[in-house]
């Protein structure tokens, strides 16, 4: 993998990892849509409406004949002939019940007919096959057993043509027999029900219904299940039981029993075919099996790559609990060590000796007054170093009309910002560093602060406490839960576990060694400020987080501004993880930061955000096909669980929690952009795409809260 350097020409936008991208989604869409009809997960499918008149019904069809033919245009009966049985199964296959069905009717040599449900024949076809081999007849029970009266025509028309399809892939035949999904006997046909089945006719098939309904799907009893099957006064009949949809150990025992006793009463037993006297198979066309060999496949691949999905699912869900229940784990730690430090002191002398701070600058007129007046403020001594990086709109200016004591100000041609640090790094006149963003401002105490854990000389840097100032829209609201929620929960947790990845480019502090041993700002990457903090880590030295060093800065107001820097963002953090990638490999302190900090980058800022949207796509799947209600509860549960974890970063960082109202909206619509803009980041780091630094419009919104002020004016030093 190979990275362009940020400073190339910007290339044209990367269209074909969008297009890419579509059809992944599409193809999901379908691979969920398949399963979730093959599954037949609808929640409870019955009849909506209780019966009605019967005034449209032919008496004919109300006759009480179960078997009706209306494919000629005219309605036709047929009853089934005195001590007849036929033995019919509905809702199979099953891959437990039907084969030990089937082996009893081998076994007692007696022929039935099977009203096979689609989405299961398309998973079992093996079964449908075993059935047609062994001597009985199949007929249809739609794809998805849904009440056929209360459908429309085309999902009827899908839901006939779908199992048929399934059935002549497995047995090479289709079947002219049907039977209606919750159907009973013929003299319940209402005005309701009989447009369906007149329609099942004119469409050519012949519907079966019912004399005896065992109600073996109750699970009576098996001696029950036998006196519903046995006809009076040795009447013919078609009798009703199932092979799946439950435990069927009860049919299977009544079934063995009911063949002999039917025999010693003098029953034969026969099919529908028998009964109508027709062949009611019919050999598939060629077209009719490829189909179904078609959909046969689909079902496999869906069902498939369902079932990884769901996995994959619940990997990911464990990952964000886990990591949110360590994150926590660790910040609760960080802040009982933090408290006792600002309780009993560090053991050793405060810092005090003077800062250089470095304010690299680029188009930023709108809020550098604010920033060099919030520095000149400070509660300790500084130096201030403007870096004007070539703007246009006149900041060295604003800068310079300030006049503020100890503000220098330099201009240089547009090199980008790290040539802007290295520029103000070279120019600063103390040992520690501080560097800070020309949009961002901050507190009297902020620079005190940011520099005391310096007093360990193991610190090589110190991660500030950075704060969205523009925090009154709703993007503005979403950034601030994610700066408290996220960035900063997170940076207490790689303090404890020493693998800081990334000192914020808008509140940092720096020992100046430590920025020679890594080579000074680099301009590899689009993320400069992770790149150095990954460099400083290799060279040996140790990186904290001091909460109390609060900066207040300006974010994106709009989406367009805000995928911008993300992405630049991500991409730079991609970047950078590439470079380092070798502390994986390294002894010491480099190798703690790349087994931890690496690895825990690349588990939870690319893998997990490429898997965490199919936490959203099966809610919607759960919301279609599955149970809503627990669907809803699972999601519900993982978003309070987020909502705890930002009541305590609330209350760690001091912020009022009456903002996370916005968390579940937050996690329906800011989270997918902010996984979108990951997914595009990686796949431009492996397509090679180059990109270029991404200015955003400021507005000048950023203010250092409470104690924000400045000092006495007075005419600024200013370099050439």
């Amino acid at each position: 993998m190979t990275f362009a350097r940020p400073g190339a020409a910007r290339a044209t936008a990367p269209r074909l990892h969008w297009l890419l991208l579509s059809v992944m989604l599409v193809v999901l869409a379908v691979v969920l849509l398949v399963n979730g009809l093959v599954k037949a997960q609808f929640g409870a499918d019955h009849r909506v409406a209780p019966p009605t008149r019967a005034d449209t019904v032919p008496d004919i069809v109300r006759s009480g004949r179960p078997i009706l033919d209306l494919r000629h245009g005219t309605a036709r009966t047929y009853a089934v002939p005195d001590h007849t049985i036929v033995l019919t199964f509905d809702d199979g296959p099953d891959p437990v019940w039907t084969p030990r069905i089937v082996e009893v009717l081998e076994r007692h040599r007696v022929p039935a007919t099977f009203f096979v449900v689609g989405n299961l024949a398309s998973q079992h076809p093996d079964l449908v096959r075993r059935i047609h081999e062994a001597g009985s007849e199949l007929g249809i029970h739609t794809f998805t057993h849904p009440d056929l009266a209360y459908v429309p025509g085309w999902r009827r028309e899908l839901e006939l043509s779908q199992t048929q399809l399934a059935v002549a892939a497995a047995t090479g035949r289709t079947s002219s027999l049907v039977r209606p999904p919750y159907s009973s006997a013929a003299e319940a046909i209402d005005d309701t029900g009989w447009p369906a089945i007149r329609e099942l006719g004119n469409t050519g098939y012949v519907t079966v219904l019912t004399t005896h309904d065992t109600q073996d799907w109750a699970r009576p009893g098996v001696d029950e299940i036998v006196r519903h099957a046995i006809p009076e006064n040795g009447d013919g009949a078609v009798v009703l039981m199932h092979d799946a949809g439950g435990d069927r150990s009860q049919t299977v025992e009544a079934l063995d029993r009911l063949i002999p006793e039917l025999r010693s009463r003098g029953y034969r037993f026969a099919t529908v075919g028998d009964v109508v006297g027709e062949d009611v198979t019919a050999p598939a066309t060629r077209a009719e099996r490829l189909r179904g060999d078609v959909l046969l496949l689909l079902v496999r691949g869906s069902t498939a790559a369902t079932s990884v999905l769901a996995v994959l699912v619940g990997l990911t869900g464990a990952l964000v609990v886990l990591r949110l229940l360590l994150l926590i784990a660790l910040a609760r730690r960080h802040a009982r060590r933090h408290n006792a430090t600002r309780r009993f002191g560090r053991g050793r002398p405060p810092v005090t000796e003077p800062v250089s701070v470095i304010v690299p600058a680029y188009n930023e007129a709108a809020c550098i007054a604010r920033t060099v007046r919030s520095l000149a403020a400070s509660d300790h001594p500084v130096e201030v170093i403007v870096v004007d990086d070539g703007s246009t709109d006149g900041t060295a200016e604003a800068a310079r009309d300030l006049q503020l004591p100890g503000v220098t100000v330099f201009r240089r041609p547009n090199g980008g910002k790290p040539a802007a640090l290295n520029t103000g790094i070279a120019q600063a006149e103390h040992d520690l560093i501080v560097m800070m963003d020309g949009d961002t401002v901050f507190g009297p105490d902020t620079v005190r602060r940011l520099v005391q854990p310096f007093a360990d000389p193991g610190i090589g840097a110190v991660a500030g406490n950075t704060k969205v100032a523009n925090r009154g829209g709703l993007l503005g609201a979403w950034q601030h839960i994610e700066y408290v929620v996220g960035f900063n929960i997170d940076r207490r947790a790689y303090d404890v576990l020493q693998c800081m990845p990334t000192v914020p480019g808008a509140v940092g502090a720096f020992r100046r060694r430590a920025l020679s041993e890594a080579g000074g700002v680099s301009d590899d990457t689009l993320a400069e400020d992770t790149d150095l903090t990954m460099a400083i880590s290799r060279a040996g030295w140790r990186i904290v987080y001091e909460p109390d060093a609060v900066a207040r800065t300006e974010v994106p107001t709009g989406l367009g501004e805000l995928w911008r820097q993300r992405y630049r963002w991500s991409y730079g953090t991609i970047q950078s993880m590439w470079k380092h990638r070798r502390a994986v490999f390294e002894p010491g302190r480099s190798g703690r930061f790349g087994r931890l900090g690496l690895l825990h980058l690349a588990l939870f800022q690319v893998a997990l955000p490429l898997l965490a949207p199919l936490m959203d796509v099966f809610l919607v799947y759960g919301l279609l096909f599955l149970d809503p209600v627990r669907t809803v509860a699972g999601w519900l549960l993982l978003v309070l669980s987020q909502l705890a974890a930002g009541v305590y970063a609330c209350r760690l960082d001091g912020e009022p929690m009456r903002g996370l109202w916005l968390l579940p909206l937050q996690q329906l619509v800011y989270r997918q952009l902010m996984y979108a803009v990951v997914i595009q980041s990686i796949v431009t780091a492996l397509t090679g795409i180059r990109l270029r630094w991404q200015k955003l419009h400021r507005l000048g919104e950023a203010g250092a809260g409470p104690g924000d002020g400045s000092r006495a004016a007075a005419r600024a030093r200013a370099r050439p």
